[in-house]
């Protein structure tokens, strides 16, 4: 295992919960060693298991205390990350291409992401439609997926205030990450467009369009593209 000062390390998340810490940093390789923990996890813990929540550095496994006692959950983690090896099919997840228009009217934060990396609007939509993600983890709202790693030149910091409403579809970046939210929620990372894909969907098997270890590609569109595909063009400002 690829270890840090001081890790892996187990630390307490409640009486139900084990929070296991692999890393101390972000890296696509996380995902191997992660996967293989979760389903030495789902083995080892059978119906005592409760929930398991990966997330870049971290997988927290919560259980019933009623099944397993929070001291005896402790030493199968640590008997499990004594003999870990990576999984490396972890890493073969789907890959999703989402349509994306790229427009200060629906990214209200293009043009300022831009001129924090001394780049023009179309470098900038270029440089995150021109890699591939990695889904790392889901949580924050249904269908919510934190993806990495974002080219460097486009690292930016949420915003100071964040906005009470952010679209369905908005595709963001923060930090090392983007994502693209599924529904209407609060948000505080930096808008460059909208997506028309549908990344929550009751009716769909798992509900969630991504999951963890997924492939996803920003695919830059044209607006008739965008609303043809069922996208919401409305602006930003001219939103409720």
């Amino acid at each position: 295992m690829r270890q840090y000062l001081g890790l892996p390390r187990i630390e307490s998340a409640g009486l139900d919960g084990w929070m296991v810490r692999l890393f101390d940093r972000i890296d696509e390789g996380n995902l191997a060693w992660l996967g293989a923990l979760a389903r030495r996890c789902e083995e080892e813990f059978g119906e005592a298991l409760v929930d398991l929540v990966p997330s870049y550095t971290t997988l927290l496994v919560v259980f019933d205390p009623l099944r397993l006692a929070p001291a005896t959950a402790r030493l199968r983690l640590q008997s499990l990350l004594a003999t870990l090896e990576p999984d490396e099919a972890v890493g073969t997840g789907e890959v999703h291409e989402l349509p994306t228009w790229y427009d200060p009217s629906v990214g209200p934060d293009l043009e300022r992401v831009a001129r924090h990396a001394g780049m023009s609007v179309q470098a900038v939509i270029d440089c995150h439609a021109g890699r591939d993600y990695r889904v790392f983890a889901l949580g924050f709202a249904p269908g919510f997926a934190f993806m990495g790693l974002l080219d460097e030149r486009l690292e930016v910091p949420r915003l100071d205030t964040p906005r009470q409403k952010v679209p369905r579809g908005s595709v963001a970046i923060t930090g090392r990450q983007t994502a693209a939210y599924p529904a209407v929620t609060p948000g505080g990372w930096n808008l460059l467009g909208r997506t028309a894909a549908r990344l929550f969907d009751r009716d769909r098997d798992g509900f969630s369009l991504l999951r963890v270890g997924d492939r996803v590609r920003f695919v830059a569109v044209d607006r008739a593209t965008f609303e043809r595909q069922g996208g919401d063009a409305t602006p930003m400002e001219a939103l409720p």
